[in-house]
């Protein structure tokens, strides 16, 4: 019968405490104590400087196009569908309601110029993300916009809103020459 070393069981021992001692010494921030802060929100992209999210707040007929070669043929269906208007809300927070894609209920988006200098409609964040839209004609009446997100272009298009009742457009005069007219 031979013997054990003493010396074995007494360094796993030391190793082990060395081990357990180090690990309770450092404490790097991440799930230790109440010190910890939770990371940083991500940093919004800055709006852009011409436009202004009450400008998009209305009643708006849409349509979509896939090709390039059917945008002005979109825009008159667009203007057809002011009896079933799309309506951009104003956000609670200055920003404007409207739907992403897929969803059912309306969210509160920010329009924000993207670091490629291009303008985009989305939630808050960084600009741009695959949840946006670029913005890529706005003149008060019309609004062209783009997914970013591959799929999301795919399946919907490219998006026209032509705003109902602008100034200049047909409902327009209607509503103004008929409200001009004295009663008898």
């Amino acid at each position: 019968m031979t013997a054990s070393p003493l010396w074995a069981p007494l360094a796993a021992a030391s190793l082990l405490a060395l081990g357990l001692a180090g690990c309770a010494g450092t404490n790097t921030g991440s799930n230790f104590g109440t010190s910890a802060e939770p990371p940083p929100a991500p940093a919004s992209a800055p709006p852009p400087p011409n436009m202004n999210p009450s400008d998009f707040v209305g009643r708006w007929g849409y349509a979509a196009y896939q090709r390039e070669g059917d945008k002005a043929r979109t825009e008159a269906a667009a203007r057809g569908q002011c009896n079933n208007a799309y309506t951009i809300g104003r956000g609670p927070t200055g920003g404007v309601m409207m739907h992403l894609a897929d969803a059912k209920e309306q969210t509160e988006l920010r329009l924000k110029q993207g670091s490629d200098g291009k303008i985009y409609l989305g939630p808050e964040g960084p600009a741009p993300e695959s949840t946006d839209r670029e913005v890529v004609t706005f003149d008060g009446r019309l609004l062209i916009m783009r997914w970013v997100d591959p799929d999301n272009s795919t399946r919907y298009g490219t998006s026209v809103y032509v705003r109902c009742g602008a100034p200049g457009t047909a409902s327009a005069k209607r509503k103004t020459s008929t409200s001009s007219v004295p009663a008898q």
